[in-house]
């Protein structure tokens, strides 16, 4: 059972911390903030005080939504060492655990992960900005990847490119599947 003063994460504290100074950089409320992501305003605000971590595929949205890459919700900072670079695991999403390799650079316009899904997990995605692309290289088991309402699967040392301007996703095939991914960001 969990505490019910329980302290959030790491993790919850920078995506409420970026979440929070990008809405108010910009000028937005919180429900302009929910018009743009798809993502309630209730649930923002949750994830901005820390009271809710919020999924993956939510991230996304908001990500998404505020046109700001998913990297920065985990590290804010472009120039941090990526040496010291922790797995970062989400509370609603146990099944899948991302690194972040190289966080986003306005320079040149990617961001790197490495991911790994257990248990046969599937992890689906909606669509990113129009021109975003994902190369994905898998390193260790069998990733299927869902392009185009359709699945197909690639093993270790194979690669793909995909368009992430449509509802995509991954599949662990095998029971633990780590796979590298390069998002990238049309200019």
């Amino acid at each position: 059972m969990a505490k019910a003063n329980a302290q959030p994460s790491a993790i919850s504290r920078s995506i409420a911390q970026h979440l929070q100074s990008v809405r108010k950089a910009r000028g937005l409320s919180l429900d302009k903030t929910a018009q743009l992501t798809g993502v309630s305003k209730a649930m923002l605000g949750q994830i901005e005080r820390g009271e809710s971590s919020p999924t993956i595929a939510t991230l996304w949205k908001i990500a998404t939504g505020l046109a700001c890459s998913f990297s920065s919700f985990l590290s804010g900072d472009e120039t941090a060492p990526t040496a010291q670079r922790a797995d970062n695991k989400f509370a609603n999403d146990p099944n899948v655990t991302i690194k972040t390799l190289f966080p986003y650079n306005s320079a040149t316009q990617f961001e790197m992960f490495e991911l790994c899904l257990t248990d046969f997990h599937e992890q689906h995605s909606s669509a990113h900005q129009i021109g975003v692309t994902e190369h994905i290289h898998v390193l260790q088991g069998k990733l299927g990847v869902l392009q185009d309402g359709q699945w197909k699967i690639y093993q270790a040392q194979e690669q793909c490119i995909l368009r992430a301007d449509q509802p995509h996703g991954y599949r662990d095939v095998v029971g633990e599947t780590r796979f590298v991914v390069v998002i990238h960001y049309p200019a």
